[in-house]
């Protein structure tokens, strides 16, 4: 386990320090920022609407509901629970963090954000990959570049990132196949 730690420590650093740019300094602090994407979900909102009617209510009841669920995992549960501190707390910076953002009184593991765009990303995944002619795998990318984000800004570990990305694609998976395989959705199809 020690192993693993170091490693993830290691890649920390690396991400953190070594990749840096002067376009991801400006850019991921704001790729990470919840109120950056605002325009993205109004229009997926519109999106829903404009391609399954009144079905996108159940789409949408489902979004919130994943989000309700992995959040609370992540935050109340996991973060609870595990109490690993964040790379940029004073407790334990072994290592210099380039912080891009305040550092926040929470704690690192899992990411919340990784989980969180994970399970939207894995609800939506399925949900839209069942109806529409291609699979959005751009989902899978964009959950991956908030949570590179997250530790590229200096608030998180790679193993909470991963982690959450794995805790959230399961839960929006879930949800989305129960959605999926929902008697009134099917119904309302006839």
């Amino acid at each position: 386990m020690e192993w693993l730690l170091e490693l993830d420590k290691y890649l920390f650093v690396m991400i953190n320090q070594s990749f840096e740019t002067d376009w991801q300094n400006f850019l991921l602090p704001w790729w990470r920022n919840k109120l950056f994407w605002v325009p993205f979900y109004v229009f997926l909102l519109f999106f829903l609407f404009q391609n399954f009617g009144k079905q996108a209510w159940y789409f949408i009841i489902g979004a919130l509901l994943t989000i309700v669920i992995a959040d609370t995992l992540s935050s109340q549960v996991m973060k609870k629970n595990v109490r690993r501190p964040r790379p940029c707390h004073p407790v334990v910076e072994d290592h210099a963090v380039h912080l891009l953002i305040p550092c926040g009184s929470g704690y690192s593991f899992t990411s919340s954000h990784a989980t969180n765009h994970f399970a939207l990303s894995g609800f939506f995944f399925i949900i839209l990959g069942r109806r529409m002619r291609h699979r959005p795998w751009w989902l899978i990318f964009w959950a991956a570049s908030i949570a590179y984000a997250q530790v590229y800004v200096g608030v998180h570990y790679p193993l909470d990132v991963v982690a959450g990305a794995l805790l959230g694609w399961v839960i929006g998976s879930l949800v989305g196949r129960i959605i999926n395989n929902s008697s009134w959705l099917t119904k309302e199809k006839a």
